[in-house]
């Protein structure tokens, strides 16, 4: 009686071609025949796809602020905090040094640089010159004090993800030892976050011109054919990328009880504007709102994440370590095990804290082999032809990597109802069943967060 009295079952079922993620889809195939068969006018489109990752980043700052303040304030036990970010540490550092290794098995094992014989003196200088002020990595101490803003609106007017960590964290536990003005700052922060997340519900209908734009210039600018000389260096990016997901990745989410494949097709519409803008920035905002409606409390998943997006970005560690061996695999230089070891614990540092943005990679690329004295920097001119065709794979494996450790660091904290991850996670398996009745009404109001109910 219920079921068939319910508010759902009068309402039309949405079209598919209003579901977000569709959306994405049809831009991002537009995209691909107009920068084919229109390659001027398609690279004419870029400022579509840039604007829409500016309106996205205008918004990160703040929805981090007020995500995080609410989440610690959430937490009774502020050791909680201490430990999550323990935590998050030391599984970041893991799936990092086994990123950087997937891609220097991978590069090892296809060598797509043999053969090519490059000369190093032929190289163009400029290419790398272009990057080198942008790589900035001097040492550990920089890269903390990097951290600490120049001043208190000066976190949220760079937008760099880290600062505003710093700075919600720091408010946060102000917030909660201030009393009773604390509590009424910490209620508007709760409902400026809502504001907040409504707004950027608006910027996301967006997202398939964004995704559209910048595919249409990627494929304009760059051409499909330019693919042909370097491919099987594509090839083998994306196999490793591939198998660090399926393996790495799959084997993290399977022995914490939850599917990785599910998991990624709970986030498809957050990994299609990836995919679309070969940045994983724009994605920040809504996966923070979906890990909550997987169970994950604020508090930490609302900490795990940001957190990611500068020190866990696996995407990155993975190019890493395939572009410097195929660059010496190309110029025929030999690197013994014990450069190799001294690169790969370079590369720890410099695949740190570059901004999940496109072209992170190829900066935190130039970063390492400035200071590296075996490889030319100047190799990196074989590579800024296809980089842009790189930069969506090293964003995608880094956003699936962030929310499978945010999930992970969740359960490991207790901080994860596991009843509804898994009700979440397999409500695409059951979308077809009449679950008219145990549709909550709340999620009728939030379908603007494009979450999957969207698409049932």
């Amino acid at each position: 009686m219920r079921a068939q009295a319910g508010p759902a079952s009068s309402e039309p079922r949405k079209p598919f071609y209003r579901i977000l993620y569709v959306q994405v889809l049809i831009g991002l195939m537009l995209g691909v025949l107009t920068g084919h068969f229109w390659p001027e006018f398609g690279a004419a489109l870029k400022p579509f796809g840039d604007g829409f990752v500016k309106l996205v980043k205008m918004m990160i700052a703040p929805i981090v602020f007020c995500t995080i303040v609410s989440g610690i304030n959430s937490i009774s036990d502020s050791r909680e905090v201490g430990r999550t970010l323990v935590k998050s540490m030391a599984l970041f550092y893991l799936l990092t040094v086994l990123a950087l290794l997937a891609g220097l098995i991978a590069v090892s094992l296809i060598q797509p640089g043999a053969g090519m014989h490059v000369a190093v003196n032929t190289l163009d200088p400029s290419v790398a010159a272009k990057f080198t002020k942008q790589a900035g990595v001097s040492g550990f101490a920089d890269f903390m004090l990097h951290i600490i803003p120049h001043s208190f609106f000066g976190a949220f007017a760079d937008g760099e993800v880290l600062p505003v960590l710093l700075v919600s964290i720091l408010i946060a536990f102000g917030l909660s030892r201030a009393g009773d003005g604390g509590v009424v700052v910490t209620k508007a922060v709760a409902s400026f976050s809502e504001v907040l997340f409504v707004s950027f519900g608006f910027i996301m209908k967006l997202a398939p011109l964004g995704a559209f734009g910048a595919m249409a210039f990627t494929v304009g600018r760059y051409g499909i054919r330019s693919i042909g000389s370097l491919g099987l260096l594509i090839l083998t990016f994306y196999l490793a990328c591939s198998v660090f997901v399926v393996i790495v990745l799959g084997t993290l989410a399977r022995l914490n009880g939850f599917s990785l494949w599910k998991t990624i097709r709970y986030f498809k519409e957050e990994l299609l504007i990836v995919l679309g803008t070969s940045s994983s920035e724009p994605a920040l905002p809504g996966a923070l709102r979906k890990l909550e409606q997987l169970g994950c409390r604020k508090g930490v998943s609302g900490l795990v994440l940001p957190m990611g997006y500068s020190f866990n970005l696996d995407g990155s560690a993975i190019y890493l370590t395939l572009a410097s061996i195929f660059i010496a695999q190309a110029c025929d230089i030999h690197l013994s095990w014990g450069q190799i070891a001294a690169m790969l614990g370079l590369m720890l540092l410099t695949s740190k804290g570059a901004a999940g943005v496109t072209g992170s990679g190829f900066v935190a690329l130039v970063a390492t082999l400035s200071v590296m004295p075996d490889l030319p920097v100047t190799g990196v001119a074989l590579l800024v032809g296809i980089d842009r065709f790189m930069s969506e794979a090293r964003a995608l494996t880094s956003m699936i990597s962030n929310c499978v450790a945010s999930i992970t660091i969740s359960l490991w904290e207790d901080a994860c109802d596991r009843e509804v991850l898994a009700r979440e996670l397999g409500q695409g398996e059951v979308a077809a069943a009449p679950k008219i009745a145990a549709a909550p009404v709340v999620r009728e109001d939030k379908s603007w967060i494009s979450t999957p109910q969207s698409a049932a």
